[in-house]
Parts: structure tokens; sequence; C-alpha cells
């Protein structure tokens, strides 16, 4: 009996309407300890594929009967041949198309909100992973904030809004993973533009985003008027869009603040990571939806499945929002790191055009978790 071949976007369905997921995950133990996929109402089993080459009735009684076991490996192979064994067995089994590396790379666009005067503001899930980006749409015009290297589903959904794709902008240099804005401007023709305090060392040309750029989409006056905000890099900056929605990039996420070192300077730029988190943000309306580059657990997922917050909400119950001491918060934010994303450096070298990783070398290093916020 042939297997059932399930889609990411299934299970990101799943996850969205916390739907009930049995995940039979046959990767190794370290492997599965360190990302898996989540689900507010999924249950896991982890059992390693070379365990179960012979078969698997060693796990019939770990298995639930009557509903349908998702099995997941690395690329694919593994769990069509253990989905397979276990439809032969008796029970429901699929697999998941193209295993845990097209988990990481699936996008879910999901809209946000109306602007004034007919615009759009949407949120691309990267469910995988934890990314966050966006698309602003107005009068036929699109910027986008924060790209991933998944190029086609921004330029494809541009054209399923009848829009033009006129500006791409990364908030800062990214480190956790690749970002996609310059491939989209040299596809579309579009503006990119990168905080000039980060782009020290890139080796292409940009337009330098700073303090004072207001940036029109569309003609219904959207503004993006970029809020420099430093701490998660140097040059990290925030986006004031329609004076309703804050991009926070990676300095301020829903449950957690962004991590200071993946450019080795923690020492050196939590204060600035502490200036923009109490000061600059504080100056802000507490109206204000902040939107982040990141999400850090399942549990921070709207109904829909966007990923927001007030601000206001925020300054009250973000616990890295509310350390009064400096001293514990440097302390804080130094001392309680998780390790740092995979091939970080390598990343980090790519998004400055330094390296050219093929697509193969590009999944590789974005394998893993999220890794951009302090715990």
């Amino acid at each position: 009996m042939n297997s059932r071949p399930i889609t990411a976007a299934e299970i990101t369905k799943k996850v969205f309407n916390k739907e009930k997921l049995f995940i039979l995950d046959v990767r190794n133990e370290d492997a599965f300890s360190d990302w898996k996929i989540e689900g507010e109402n999924f249950i896991h089993v982890n059992v390693p594929y070379f365990e179960l080459i012979d078969g698997v009735e060693d796990i019939v009684d770990r298995l639930p009967k009557g509903e349908e076991i998702l099995v997941v490996c690395a690329k694919e192979g593994a769990s069509i041949m253990v989905a397979d064994l276990l439809n032969e067995a008796g029970f429901q089994a699929g697999y998941l198309i193209g295993g845990m590396k097209t988990w990481s790379e699936h996008l879910e666009p999901v809209k946000v909100g109306d602007l004034k005067d007919g615009g759009e503001l949407y949120q691309f899930v990267r469910i995988g992973k934890g990314c966050l980006s966006y698309m602003v749409v107005s009068n036929g015009e699109a910027a986008i904030i924060d790209a991933t290297r998944m190029t086609d589903v921004y330029v494809d959904f541009a054209k399923s809004v009848a829009a033009d794709i006129k500006h791409v902008f990364d908030t800062h240099l990214h480190a956790d993973h690749i970002s996609g804005g310059r491939k989209i401007a040299e596809l579309t023709g579009a503006t990119y533009w990168l905080p000039p305090k980060d782009a020290g060392e890139v080796v292409f040309e940009y337009s330098p985003l700073e303090d004072g750029n207001d940036v029109t989409i569309g003609k219904t006056k959207i503004n993006i008027q970029p809020l420099y905000s430093p701490g998660h890099t140097i040059g990290s900056t925030s986006f004031v869009v329609d004076e309703k929605y804050l991009l926070t990039g990676d300095i301020l996420f829903i449950d957690s603040i962004g991590r200071p070192d993946l450019a080795g300077l923690a020492a050196d730029w939590v204060g600035d990571l502490r200036e923009t988190l109490y000061k600059r943000y504080r100056q802000l309306s507490n109206d204000l939806v902040v939107l982040p580059a990141h999400f850090m657990i399942i549990d921070e997922l709207n109904e829909d499945g966007s990923v927001s917050r007030e601000l206001g909400t925020l300054l009250k119950k973000n616990h890295g929002l509310n350390i009064d001491d400096e001293d514990n918060f440097r302390k804080m934010v130094t001392e309680n790191l998780p390790p740092q994303p995979n091939s970080y450096q390598e990343i980090r070298e790519t998004n400055m055009g330094k390296i050219n990783p093929d697509n193969d070398m590009q999944r590789e290093m974005e394998i893993g978790p999220n890794r951009c916020a302090v715990r």
C-alpha cells in the first residue's frame, strides 16, 4: 500500500487550527531534540530509522490505531519506507513530502490587516524556522521586509494581488537565515535598502536605510518610516507602517528580546539594546502593533496563525522589557544566550555577498531552529 504524501502546507494548517496530529520522527535523537515540528496538540514519538529497518513490530504498542500517523525524516526517503511498513502493519500512515528540509522552507502568507486608503499588510510565516517577513501592498505597488531566500513565494504572491514590487528592505544584516532581499530586487528592479551601519563589509550596491527615509508605496501615501534601533546588530532598524504597525526586526519579539552577540560584540552592544528597548520604543504609541522578524515558540501564534501584539501589552508582559536594574539586564543578555545559529558566520558572509553557496548548501546552512533571542 502506498503511503499518503503530506505537504508542509497541510501540516501548517493543522498548527494554525490547533488540530491533533501524531508524529513519528525517525531522525536521530540529537536532531529530534534540537528541532522538530511543533503544534499545540501534536504528539511526538522519536525512533531512529536504523531501529526500524527490520520492521516496526517493536513500536506498534506506542502508536495509535484509527488515526493518521505522520512519519518525518530529514529528507523524505526514510519516512516513505517506514510509513509503508506501518500501513502494511494495519496503521494509517503518511509521510512529509521533502522531510524536515521542506518544513524549514515553507512560507504561509497571512493577512495582518488593512491599511488606510485601501492598502494591505501581509505576514509570511516560516513555520518550521520561526522567521517572519512582510509585504506592504498599496495601489498596485508592494514593499517586502526581511524576505527569506524562498524568493519565488514573494514574487508569485505579489503577482496574485496585482502588485509590482518596488522596494525591498532588510531591517538588519541577518545571521540566522539567508536574505532573499537582494535577489528579489535583482529579479524585479526594485530598490534594495539596508542599514549602512550593518553594511560595512557588503560587496554590492544598496540604498542606505537611515532615520529620515520615508518610502511611499502606491499612491496612498503609506509611509514606511525607519526608526534606528540598534542592539541585535549595530544597524538594526525598525519600521512604523501606516502609523499603526511597528516592525521590530530582531530587536523585540513577543516573549523575548534580541540577542546582541552574533557579530561577537555582546558586551559592546548590550547598552544599545537597552537604549532601544527602554527608551526609543517607550517613546512610541502603546497602540502600535508589534510585528517581529521571528517567533520563538508556537504559543506566540494568534488564532489565525499570525504573530503580533500591541506594544503596550509587551511593555507590561515581556520579561526582557521589565528589568529595572541595568546591571541585571546586562547580565541576563550576556549570560543567557542559546547556542548560536547553525553556520551563522557563513550566513552573514552570504548576506554580505562575500560567498555564494549553491542552493543545497544554503539549505544545509539554515537547517535547525532560529536562535535570535535571549532566553
